[in-house]
């Protein structure tokens, strides 16, 4: 798989973004056909923490199985990481995908018969490591998380924010660059809701890249920046000024 280009320690300007979109369009065949997302540029840097808002029907849904590589534009270029993804194989989409993208989800996706620890541990299910590894890796992040005392609960015994941090967990336990949210405080009271958007507060003061797709924009407002899309356009991708 094509590596990114060297990053360097400091955080000068040739630091590669860890998004980088030009002209990137996808456009579903007819007839007729159905542009759901027409041509549009961004740039996240590394570190930065983004809110993608915009009402339903409006190219939110479509925008994230580009960013997550699950699916291919029709037109323009998509940087991860500086790795050029429109050059990779589908397997190689997968393995940079696997490697550099966590994700977070309205549902949370947790598997009912598996614990904490082992809905954290399957995320490492594909990389070659012990279980030993796989087990000490989940306790690590789940700590991270503050729910270093709920590693044995399944699911049904969790509230939904527990639920929803484990998920967090999930998607963290592989180190990504980047934490791609879709909608992740939907299925959460205002109360718990806050809480999730405190804990990414804490993860992106760390240093951890977030892109957070929203209708809400309260939640929007917790971001570092925000962009706009609206029937299929971006609006405000470039680069700016944090708030």
């Amino acid at each position: 798989m094509p590596e990114a280009r060297t990053r360097p320690s400091g955080g000068g300007s040739d630091r590669a973004p860890v998004i980088r979109l030009r002209g990137v369009a996808r456009t579903f065949p007819g007839p007729p056909p159905v542009t759901a997302l027409h041509p549009a540029d961004l740039d996240v840097a590394s570190g930065e923490y983004v809110a993608v808002v915009g009402p339903s029907g409006s190219g939110k849904s479509t925008f994230l199985n580009l960013l997550g590589l699950l699916d291919r534009p029709s037109a323009g270029t998509y940087e991860l990481d500086g790795v050029d993804t429109g050059a990779l194989s589908e397997a190689d989409r997968s393995a940079l995908r696997g490697s550099r993208i966590g994700f977070v989800f309205q549902s949370f996706h947790l598997l009912p018969y598996r614990t904490a620890e082992e809905n954290v541990m399957l995320g490492r299910l594909y990389h070659r490591t012990a279980r030993s590894g796989r087990r000490k890796a989940a306790r690590q992040v789940l700590e991270r998380v503050g729910l270093g005392h709920r590693i044995g609960a399944l699911p049904a015994r969790m509230s939904g924010g527990e639920r929803q941090r484990v998920a967090i967990a999930r998607a963290l336990v592989n180190r990504p660059s980047l934490l791609l949210c879709d909608e992740p405080t939907g299925n959460l009271d205002s109360v718990t809701a806050g809480r999730v958007l405190e804990l990414f507060e804490e993860l992106n003061a760390g240093g951890l890249s977030l892109l957070v797709i929203t209708h809400d924009r309260e939640v929007a407002a917790r971001a570092r920046r925000t962009v706009g899309i609206r029937d299929g356009r971006l609006e405000g991708g470039a680069a700016g000024a944090e708030r």
